[in-house]
């Protein structure tokens, strides 16, 4: 779908991924409009090239306001509560962010006929049981409050594609990485891996390093959510590469140049054991790949999280 001369709002877009996302549809030729409550993102995230409305969205009215007056052609929806373990303490919220917020942005892209490109989740959705790449295909079957919300927010925008015939979008997500992941909670490991190594600090590997995820570079995220707009239908977003966590911190220990030895301690509560994900049918159908390597993606994103670090401290000092 050519992205030029069109207006583009992004929720979340002040966040990791969203930020991306932003920079391709502004390399793209695109009006961009960014939606964030900026309690993950950062303002310096967000180009100059794009306006940036500070809201929540779960807050109707505001959100309102601001999707009627930019008026898109397209919503790339990436704001969401996204940590599986927040997800389990606090439910409510979790719902409340991820279903209704994501309502709220079907509702108000309906308004302007806009197909909407809904960021989801991959492992978490099909659950423990899935064979190994999980297709799009498999039942889904999450075991967290976090992929269940995710699995509610799916279902809404499908009705809703049904029921308008607007070709909405679901792309379920791996485990995205890459510059400008924040360190902060657990959804970022390979920046909290990063960011303690460049403090010669030791990391907790949770599982004792045995659970493996598919780990994707944030720009093919980016380019194949834009490969996907206005195509309906429900793709993951992967690599189809099972990577343990403990392989995972060895790659970064050589991106490093370290040798820290690691905490060790078991699975937490709503996490899975293992996570890996089909890439065929966005292949087949967007014909998108994943073309990053893991290590030589690491070591890019191990040295601009050192790089952003290191300034940072500069500018404390």
């Amino acid at each position: 779908m050519s992205t030029s001369r069109q207006t583009a709002l992004v929720t979340g877009g002040a966040g990791f991924i969203g930020s991306h996302v932003v920079d391709a549809l502004i390399d793209a030729g695109s009006t961009v409009v960014v939606v964030d409550d900026l309690s993950a993102g950062l303002p310096e995230n967000v180009p100059a090239g794009a306006e940036l409305e500070v809201l929540d969205i779960t807050d109707r009215r505001a959100l309102d306001d601001a999707v009627d007056q930019a008026r898109p052609s397209i919503v790339f929806h990436l704001a969401a509560q996204a940590s599986v373990t927040r997800s389990v303490a606090d439910p409510v919220r979790d719902c409340e962010v991820n279903v209704l917020g994501t309502l709220n942005v079907l509702v108000a892209a309906t308004r302007h006929e806009a197909p909407v490109v809904f960021s989801s989740t991959g492992g978490a959705i099909y659950g423990s049981q899935a064979p190994l790449p999980s297709s799009e295909e498999w039942p889904p079957a999450p075991i967290s409050p976090y992929g269940a919300s995710k699995l509610a927010a799916e279902a809404y925008v499908n009705a809703w594609r049904e029921y308008s015939g607007i070709a909405h979008t679901i792309c379920r997500l791996a485990n995205v990485y890459g510059p400008r992941q924040r360190h902060h909670g657990e959804a970022g490991v390979v920046a909290i891996f990063s960011h303690l190594l460049s403090r010669g600090e030791s990391p907790t590997l949770y599982g004792f390093g045995a659970p493996t995820r598919d780990y994707v570079h944030v720009s093919d995220v980016a380019r194949m959510m834009l490969a996907s707009a206005g195509r309906g239908g429900t793709y993951n977003l992967c690599t189809g590469v099972e990577t343990t966590v403990a392989e995972l911190y060895a790659m970064l220990q050589r991106a490093a140049g370290t040798d820290v030895e690691p905490q060790l301690a078991p699975l937490r509560e709503g996490e899975l054991e293992r996570s890996c994900m089909d890439p065929g049918r966005a292949a087949r159908e967007l014909g998108v790949r994943a073309q990053i390597e893991l290590e030589d993606g690491l070591r890019e994103t191990f040295d601009a999280l050192a790089a952003g670090q290191s300034s940072a401290s500069t500018r404390r000092t």
